[in-house]
């Protein structure tokens, strides 16, 4: 990771311990930060996935909060410590209130905070939907790209799910290198399906845009699938969709049957955390009673250590790690404080004498 953080105004060098500035982040800065570097942040991404499988990191389980007079929502705070050149520490808390799309506005609101690993001290608080969409996106980038070398490079990809994590894995697979066909579009949602379809069509992308009356044909159709809804339980259970071994990047979790899994080889970013909450993943343990048929790990893949043949769909699951919002954080925080357009807020921390 390309980061200078460690000479940044307010941390501290060796032996010393100095309280850092406190800055907030907004969406805007985010985004700026981030927009068309797509190839870069694929690379923090995959450096962190490197740092978490070399033992570099701190990740534990995901807490979530549920409330029973809405079953549909949630909250999520990912705890995590990520090592390397400029360690950090810090959380996300992260929201998804289905009903939102409704009303237009995006089904997910996050915020990020930084803690500085020398005083625990936090030293900023970002708007983290969008660095957290770019992480998922990234992952995903990278896992079509590392999940294809041992077949034909796809070139018709489909999208179950419109919503915004889908027009953020788009951008990403156009902005790290890929070109395709045709871009193939189902929802259960006709609006958001047609809005996907504009978002492509004005994206730029050279693809034909195909939007499909149902789930199968959008499957049989695409030989790299992408799963983003919000599906609480599995609703794609025959395998047979599947047999042109196209590879999927099963992002939301929870679409496929365990039926699907058992004849795919199966990748995922972290076993211990995929295989927990009723994930798909996690199903399929309690069916078959083990884990083998989970293959390894993205890091595996990357490594050279796990081989993905090309004669059988091979499928992503990403739980998501807390490492990653960390890592695409500090590059976006990085960026800004070299600008010295950081927004500190003077005076956050007031009792900073401990004995007065």
């Amino acid at each position: 990771m390309n980061t200078d953080r460690s000479s940044s105004p307010g941390h501290a060098s060796a032996g010393e311990s100095v309280v850092p500035p406190f800055a907030v982040v907004p969406g805007g800065q985010v985004q700026q930060a981030l927009e068309g570097r797509e190839k870069e942040i694929v690379e923090v991404v995959e450096a962190a996935y490197r740092l978490h499988g070399a033992g570099r990191t701190v990740n534990p389980p995901s807490s979530f909060l549920r409330f029973p007079d809405r079953p549909t929502s949630r909250m999520i705070a990912l705890p995590a410590s990520l090592g390397g050149e400029s360690p950090v520490d810090g959380m996300k808390w992260i929201s998804s209130s289905p009903g939102n799309v409704a009303s237009g506005i995006p089904r997910a609101s996050a915020v990020l905070i930084l803690n500085d690993p020398a005083t625990g001290y936090p030293f900023a608080c970002m708007e983290s939907s969008i660095i957290s969409a770019t992480r998922t996106a990234a992952s995903a980038a990278s896992a079509a790209d590392r999940l294809s070398r041992d077949r034909p490079r796809p070139t018709r990809v489909g999208f179950f799910g419109t919503g915004l994590i889908s027009r953020y894995i788009h951008t990403f697979l156009e902005g790290s290198g890929w070109s395709f066909d045709d871009v193939g579009v189902y929802d259960l949602s006709a609006d958001s399906a047609a809005g996907f379809r504009v978002y492509v069509e004005q994206s730029g992308s050279a693809a034909a845009v195909t939007v499909h009356p149902d789930p199968e044909e959008l499957i049989r159709t695409s030989d790299l699938v992408v799963f983003a809804t919000v599906a609480g339980e599995p609703h794609v259970t025959d395998p047979a969709w599947f047999d042109h071994n196209p590879v999927v990047l099963h992002v939301s979790l929870r679409d496929l049957a365990p039926e699907v899994l058992l004849a795919s080889t199966n990748i995922v970013d972290d076993i211990e955390h995929c295989l927990r909450a009723s994930t798909s993943p996690h199903l399929t343990e309690q069916l078959t009673g083990n884990r083998e048929f989970v293959h390894g790990t993205l890091d595996d893949v990357m490594a050279g250590t796990v081989t993905v043949p090309g004669d059988r769909p091979a499928v992503f699951s990403p739980f998501g790690l807390g490492v990653l919002d960390l890592a695409v954080g500090s590059y976006v925080y990085d960026r800004i404080a070299r600008t010295g357009e950081l927004r500190r807020v003077d005076g956050f921390f007031h009792e900073l004498s401990r004995y007065g």
